[in-house]
């Protein structure tokens, strides 16, 4: 039976990985289908006696086995088979019977840790970050991101950290956000005059779709300049994003095989498609590097030109003090469009998706946002938001309810080392579990449910900067998310001007209870239902 679950598994594996090389080299996908069932059936049990082994060594296999560990290891494919569509979830559901706080899967061959307490994540996040710094080698990563030459996948060491300041001192520190409030007041204002022409005709608007492209757009003219939208870049940086999502947080047989993955025939299947959005990628951002080197140049020949001071400009003027080059450029710069964009947007839909469904809560933040704000005043300001206690506590409720990146992006120990009475050898994948952090009902009162009020009074000393391990939503110590004070400002201004330029209603014979928080899991989760809504201007 065993043998049974391991082989079904194995063939839904592998038929996923022939459906990507279908879609990417527009074949018939019939012929592939059954090549992948040939595969599974007669070829793949030679390949596994050559290529399938445990990425640990028989020592570290030792070390790692005195780790709790779920029962029911299947042969070949290990805890492969107790991982859901949603594996924060499955992980969660796992860590509170078998490992509160620290948990070994075998996912694969890949042996993989997985932490999913306060104490465990400040261990692997604090206590020990100089040794889980690190990431793991990806196929994916390497093609799409120049090597993985980024902030975000490199491999911890001297580039990672030049590039880690550069991001940090020079794009998204406080004052560089704050110097951006001028285009994301100018953005906001965009989408509330297409929320006012909804409400004059009482139209049913797609709020998901309006966030989407808010948080998109304000990314784009943060990083590419104020022509993106005129020039339709806009909608070609959206689709590429959402192509990148899929492939560095889909399935990826390197992640549960990697000697297979390695194999000559499956890494070109594998990087075929991955291969050609690269080209895309690297066609467009070619093009924009170019015309602000061309603008630069302009500039230094005194030419009267505006400064727009973009994430491309800033970069470009610090290339030889960084030591940095165009690829790396190019490699940065799909980082903010990546993070820029999913995370913001999925943390306003879900948040007004929560607020629909308690319309007092609503009731609340909007008494809030119209008693600050001074009357007659068109739209909410940035130097409104300060006293807004109630709606900090909303968006802090989101994110712990919700985290936009709910299972972090893998860690590799550099040497081995001892966590809460474990040994870790050096290789070892470990990932953080931050949606399991932030329903456990030891810390949380009633933690599943939606209650702002918990960050209010008492609640409000708790850090949303990676210092407080109760509360991730930006992770903590080398790898956390650089964008923190882009992602406050972001959502506080946009859903501030939501609450105070109308009042909402569901479609009719919509109810609230009806309203689907099913989540869509990937490099970043959003809800599976868009939310459809009604703006009426607020009186």
């Amino acid at each position: 039976m065993a043998a049974q679950q391991a082989q079904a598994v194995l063939h839904d594996l592998l038929r996923r990985l022939y459906d990507e090389a279908a879609a990417a080299a527009a074949a018939p996908r019939a012929p592939l289908f059954f090549l992948a069932t040939l595969f599974s059936l007669v070829l793949l049990p030679l390949l596994l006696r050559r290529f399938i082994a445990s990425t640990a060594s028989p020592r570290d296999d030792e070390l790692l086995s005195r780790l709790p560990s779920p029962p029911n290891k299947l042969p070949i494919i290990g805890h492969l088979h107790l991982m859901g569509t949603h594996p924060h979830i499955s992980l969660a559901a796992l860590a509170a019977k078998h490992g509160p706080d620290l948990m070994l899967l075998r996912l694969g061959t890949v042996p993989t840790v997985i932490a999913s307490s306060p104490r465990a994540a400040e261990a692997i996040l604090r206590t020990h970050d100089h040794i889980f710094a690190s990431r793991p080698s990806s196929m994916v990563a390497d093609i799409l991101i120049y090597g993985q030459s980024d902030s975000c996948y490199s491999p911890y060491g001297d580039h990672f950290r030049k590039v880690r300041k550069l991001v940090t001192v020079h794009l998204l520190n406080s004052h560089k956000v704050q110097a951006y409030r001028p285009e994301r007041e100018e953005e906001v204002g965009l989408v509330m005059a297409k929320l006012a022409a909804a409400a004059a005709a009482r139209a049913v608007v797609d709020l998901s779709e309006l966030l989407h492209s808010f948080a998109n757009d304000l990314i784009c003219r943060a990083v590419s300049g104020k022509f993106f939208r005129e020039e339709g870049r806009n909608s070609l940086f959206r689709e590429l994003i959402g192509t990148n999502a899929a492939l560095l947080g889909g399935f990826n047989l390197e992640d549960y095989f990697p000697r297979l993955a390695r194999v000559e025939l499956l890494s070109k299947l594998i990087c075929a498609k991955v291969k050609k959005v690269s080209r895309r990628w690297d066609k467009l951002l070619d093009e924009l590097i170019d015309d602000h080197a061309a603008r630069a140049a302009r500039r230094e020949e005194g030419a009267a030109e505006e400064d727009d001071s973009d994430f491309i400009d800033v970069l470009l003027s610090r290339q030889q003090e960084y030591g940095i080059t165009r690829n790396h450029i190019k490699a940065l710069l799909i980082d903010m469009f990546e993070a820029g964009t999913d995370t913001s947007y999925s943390s306003l839909d879900v948040a007004m998706a929560e607020l629909m469904r308690k319309p007092h809560l609503m009731a609340k933040l909007q008494d809030e946002v119209r008693r600050t704000v001074p009357r007659g005043q068109e739209m909410v300001t940035e130097s409104d938001l300060a006293g807004m206690t109630y709606l900090k506590a909303v968006i802090k409720e989101t994110l712990r309810l919700h985290p936009a990146a709910p299972l972090f992006i893998p860690h590799l120990s550099m040497e081995t080392c001892d966590v809460d009475g474990y040994t870790i050898p050096s290789g070892t994948r470990v990932m953080v579990n931050a949606w399991a952090i932030g329903r456990l009902s030891a810390f949380w009162d009633n933690p599943d449910e939606f209650i702002p009020e918990r960050f209010m009074d008492n609640g409000n000393d708790i850090d949303i900067k990676g210092k407080d391990f109760r509360y991730l939503p930006f992770g903590s110590g080398r790898r956390m998310c650089p964008g923190i004070h882009a992602a406050a400002a972001t959502m506080e201004i946009m859903l501030a001007n939501l609450m105070y330029r109308f009042d909402w209603e569901l479609p009719a014979g919509v109810n609230k209870e009806d309203i689907d928080m099913t989540e869509v899991f990937g490099l970043t989760v959003h809800r599976k239902e868009k939310l459809f809504l009604i703006p009426r201007a607020a009186a």
